[in-house]
């Protein structure tokens, strides 16, 4: 009978997931899976509400990453009304934004995949979290590692509301100018923004890259997928969060499609697997090819390496300095999964030199509530747009449709963590083939193994969300021969939903 190693729950993400590793008759890894048991269901109790409520309604899919949520929804509201905010509201949007992208990078980097590479994979668990981190780093790093992501989210506070759910885009702009203090706090911490994230990046260089666990691992095949990618650039070419086109580039970099963020349909496509409620998307120009990889595979990545492929360019000098770093060290387009850590920093920096200029910028002096926001006419019929942003994990689409009186007849919202949920499961299958073998296992191997899905910083609250009742989960195993070797069932009780738990066979 087929052997499972099941790690359950798995480590430091977003949301509910857990790893099944079946061996064959050796003890050797034949197959593994990433399984999401939670049902995802926030679009559909959606459709009925007034499309005004998205911003602040879909900023609740996820408490660590609303902000992409609450602009991506604003930016589909802009869309589905045909309004255009003016200059000043997109400069404190994107104020707001970069502040979010470099302090939930830098919350992934230290607090998620940092443990790996700072503590290692064979350090006590208690370890492997950021005790381990600032044990290794020192008191001085460690002070400014926790001050400079509660500057920023302080900083987003005062521009948005609320730290963790957002409540000022509007379709049209935003809800208030900035106030004279928050502008002039924007100035002065901006400069040490960018500092720490250079000296973020010197630390991963000194520390990590320096370490010969992680730089085996860096390199290794078992940490590599040959894949499309997809990202956000603008006119220039340049990588954008926001307000941009999407590009995609094959495995050798060519380009495979450009086009505007409303045109996904034709490019992109949804499917579903009976044993995950993630759902999986895949190319339309190349099919659904499985789990595969390759010039014919319709997989493709999204999220920060794969943004750093698809651009010509950074948009700004340090951070296109660090990024030319990383490809003379990789190769470009570059593959190698554990490298995702390494281009979220590139990308933190960005992010941390766009907020400087940003906040010089005199447009963020505007004090009239029209120099902010544009009111929408009320539709004139049923309508639709599309919002799409780059949020930390890869690109956010937003697809609402509604009625003449403006309620919502369809939502779709298409995050990170699906476009990469294929390219995931090649991920945690070649990491458990690589690496157990003859049934040894440890903490460290298993640790090992969460890495080829954790440099992802795959949000699994943001695909999928369970609803209360029931929720069956079947998962059929298969040989080689196509012949059914074993059923497995799951089910999850109200008590257990409610809870947020997960209950065994």
């Amino acid at each position: 009978m087929t052997r499972r190693i099941t790690i359950d729950p798995i480590t430091r993400l977003e949301g509910h997931g857990k790893i099944e590793v079946f061996l064959d008759a050796e003890g050797n890894a034949e197959s593994a899976f990433l399984q999401v048991p939670e049902l995802r269901g926030f679009e559909r109790f959606c459709v009925g509400r007034p499309a005004e409520e998205m911003p602040q309604l879909t900023a609740h899919v996820c408490g660590v990453c609303p902000a992409a949520h609450h602009i991506a929804a604003a930016r589909a509201l802009d869309a589905l009304y045909g309004v255009v905010p003016p200059a000043a509201a997109r400069k404190i949007q994107a104020l707001y934004y970069n502040l979010f992208i470099f302090e939930d990078h830098l919350l992934h980097y230290w607090y998620m995949g940092g443990p790996d590479f700072y503590a290692g994979s064979s350090a006590p668990a208690p370890m492997r979290s950021i005790v381990g981190v600032l044990a290794k780093v020192g008191a001085d790093l460690g002070r400014r590692i926790l001050g400079a992501r509660k500057e920023a989210r302080e900083l987003m506070a005062a521009i948005a509301g609320r730290t963790i759910h957002p409540v000022f885009a509007l379709p049209g702009g935003v809800s208030r100018p900035l106030d004279p203090g928050t502008v002039r706090r924007a100035r002065e911490l901006a400069p040490g923004l960018v500092r720490f994230a250079a000296d973020t990046l010197e630390s991963f260089r000194a520390a990590v890259l320096g370490s010969g666990e992680y730089g085996e691992a860096l390199s290794s095949e078992v940490y590599r997928v040959r894949c499309h990618s997809m990202g956000m650039v603008d006119e220039a070419g340049r990588l954008t969060f926001l307000d941009g086109v999407l590009r995609i580039v094959d495995p050798q970099g060519g380009e495979l499609a450009r086009f505007e963020p409303k045109d996904w349909l034709l490019h992109l496509a949804e499917r579903v697997e009976p044993w995950t409620y993630a759902k999986l998307t895949f190319l339309k120009a190349k099919g659904w090819t499985g789990f595969t990889e390759g010039d014919d595979s319709g997989l493709y990545r999204v999220g920060p390496l794969a943004r750093l492929n698809v651009a010509r360019t950074m948009a700004t000098p340090l951070a296109e300095a660090e990024r030319q770093r990383l490809f003379d060290a990789l190769g470009w387009p570059a593959h190698q999964t554990l490298a995702f850590h390494w281009a979220r920093l590139v990308e933190a920096l960005q992010a941390a030199e766009a907020i400087e200029a940003l906040a010089a910028d005199p447009a963020l002096e505007a004090r009239e509530a029209d120099e902010v926001r544009t009111v929408p006419a009320p539709l004139a019929g049923p309508s639709e747009g599309v919002g799409v942003v780059e949020a930390p994990r890869g690109t956010l689409i937003h697809h609402y449709a509604t009625d003449a009186a403006g309620l919502l007849t369809a939502a779709n919202l298409v995050v990170a963590s699906q476009h990469n949920a294929a390219p995931v499961q090649i991920s945690v299958r070649k990491a458990a083939r690589g690496l157990i073998r003859n049934g040894k296992v440890d903490p460290a191997l298993l640790n090992q193994l969460e890495m080829a899905f954790r440099a992802y910083d795959p949000c699994n609250a943001c695909a999928s969300h369970a609803l209360p009742g029931e929720l069956p989960l079947v998962v059929t195993v298969r040989g080689a021969d196509g012949a059914v070797r074993e059923v497995i069932r799951r089910r999850v009780t109200p008590e257990d939903a409610d809870a947020g738990a997960a209950v065994g066979e």
